[in-house]
């Protein structure tokens, strides 16, 4: 028997103006009310936010872009891998 692992989809995206720990929160919170959002994490230093998708949902980049503008930063890039 094989084990099963949950698919799902790793977005990773470069952001300017993360700047403290309230920014990261503020992202975190926008991001949380997208549908299939499983996980989040902020690198401040880096001004990296990855988001891990559930199965069969995905963010797209105008989705993204106007999320960071509507929260005051700058959407420089996103890459996509699977889970």
């Amino acid at each position: 028997m094989q084990a099963a692992f949950a698919a799902g989809t790793h977005y990773e995206m470069r952001v300017d103006g993360l700047a403290c720990p309230f920014c990261a929160y503020g992202i975190e919170k926008k991001l949380k009310a997208v549908d299939g959002v499983s996980d989040i994490k902020v690198d401040l230093n880096k001004g990296l936010v990855s988001v891990n998708m559930a199965e069969g949902k995905e963010l797209s980049e105008e989705q993204m872009k106007k999320l960071f503008k509507d929260a005051g930063f700058t959407y420089r890039s996103m890459k996509k891998s699977p889970l």
